[in-house]
């Protein structure tokens, strides 16, 4: 094998697999998942991405090169969790619908709003196993927890003649007023560890 043409000895310890979950909540301390936090199934994967906006105060300098670290500054973060339903339940149509509300009178009738609230941002947990131990008990994850995450993607649908239907979502993690340091996006990589026999 040529010189370059390597990986590193420990990478099947280190590779993300599978499509993942999408999850109401989630507790990187005991990595339980319940089924009812399961938001919806998918297909064809999830993502998360978490881009950094930035501004050189170098920029207009003479003499000054362009992207010189001293002169770096961070402005905010743009974190996004997108992907393909395709199962749908009335509370997952009010949050892909984003600024919308459930029927008091019909639990069927998703109505939507021309005004933001606050009880619409809801904080959404991407979940997807990691390493070469994925025990039912101490399997391993990648876990990317978006707070005050709201539907910034809309309601989609596109039905499929003899197929499933499919429900593109997009949701934005947004910052809040009273934390205003606190960047709203959190990733836990944790390997997973033998599973432990059960004794008699």
């Amino acid at each position: 094998m040529a010189k370059y043409t390597k990986i590193p000895t420990d990478a099947f310890k280190q590779i993300q697999m599978n499509a993942g979950v999408m999850l109401k909540s989630f507790d990187p301390n005991t990595a339980t998942i319940n089924a009812t936090d399961i938001i919806c199934a998918t297909s064809g994967g999830l993502s998360v991405t978490a881009i950094p906006s930035f501004t050189d105060f170098g920029e207009d300098i003479d003499n000054c090169p362009k992207n010189t670290k001293e002169l770096k500054k961070l402005d905010s973060w743009e974190i996004k969790a997108s992907g393909t339903a395709i199962t749908i339940t009335a509370d997952f149509a009010k949050s892909m619908a984003g600024v919308a509300d459930i029927d008091k009178t019909d639990a069927t009738h998703i109505a939507l709003r021309d005004e933001v609230n606050l009880e619409d941002f809801e904080d959404i947990w991407i979940v997807s196993d990691y390493s070469e131990l994925n025990g039912e008990q101490n399997g391993g994850f990648v876990a990317c927890h978006l707070s005050n995450a709201l539907s910034t993607g809309g309601f989609s649908q596109q039905t499929s003649d003899k197929g499933k239907g499919q429900f593109a979502f997009e949701y934005t993690a947004h910052y809040s007023m009273q934390d205003q340091d606190k960047v709203p996006f959190d990733i836990y990589v944790k390997a997973g560890t033998a599973e432990t026999a059960e004794t008699a």
